[in-house]
């Protein structure tokens, strides 16, 4: 036997719908203020890292160096606008006087965004971040983080793998962080058929910041002699 809907219920599924549609309408508006804002940016680079690492830590330092060496080429710099290294390759890309983009999210523990960017966005979706993050880069640095830094390493990745976006050098700064992951990739990921070996050649490592410097105007020579090959 059917039971028949309260009269109560049917107002609560459409409060339900509205709310949805007006969700819907704000996430377009996420969408809209982040391609408005950052039309301009390119050429840009994208650094992820952990939010984590303290001023006085020598990545933080190394990651700082690694804005300004890029920013003075004329990249923008374009990170997740919080502390740690996020906040070391803003404070680069700020002494280059470069555009420098803080991309930040609304977390239930507050995170506020790091002080040395000159664009600066508050997302409430992650999903709309994370395209910001990677829409306007022609290279990507990884630096040693954590959950976060790892799913946007492997979501750059599977774009590239599913021929969503064109591939760019993916950078992985310090390697003594990555080559356990990079171990592990090649055995037992790769050797049981889970990925191909093109996958991992979208990865490079680098410990210096003339490294990622030297990796990223390599490609950009590649690219501007119309070369088709990324990596």
């Amino acid at each position: 036997m059917v039971k028949k809907r309260a009269p109560e219920d049917k107002y609560e599924i459409n409060d339900l719908i509205k709310e949805e549609s007006w969700r819907l309408f704000r996430i377009m508006g996420e969408f809209v203020e982040g391609f408005d804002s950052l039309s301009d940016v390119e050429p840009a680079v994208t650094i992820y890292g952990s939010a984590r690492t303290l001023p006085d830590n020598k990545l933080y330092h190394q990651v700082e160096e690694i804005g300004f060496k890029l920013g003075s080429l004329g990249y923008s710099i374009i990170t997740g606008g919080g502390p740690g290294l996020m906040e070391a390759a803003n404070k680069g890309a700020m002494r280059a006087e470069t555009k420098s983009v803080g991309l930040s999210i609304r977390l239930p523990e507050e995170q506020s965004p790091n002080q040395y960017t000159n664009i600066t966005l508050v997302f409430k979706h992650f999903f709309v971040r994370k395209v910001m993050l990677v829409k306007y880069a022609t290279a990507f640095v990884i630096t040693p983080g954590g959950l976060g830094t790892l799913d946007e390493l492997t979501e750059v990745l599977t774009l590239m793998q599913t021929l969503t976006i064109r591939p760019f050098p993916i950078i992985l700064f310090d390697s003594s962080y990555w080559q356990g992951l990079l171990n592990w990739l090649k055995d037992p990921v790769l050797s049981q058929g889970y990925i191909s070996q093109k996958d991992l050649n979208l990865l490079r490592l680098c410990d210096t910041p003339d490294e990622v410097v030297n990796a990223v105007g390599e490609w950009a020579q590649k690219h501007a002699l119309g070369g088709r090959e990324a990596i």
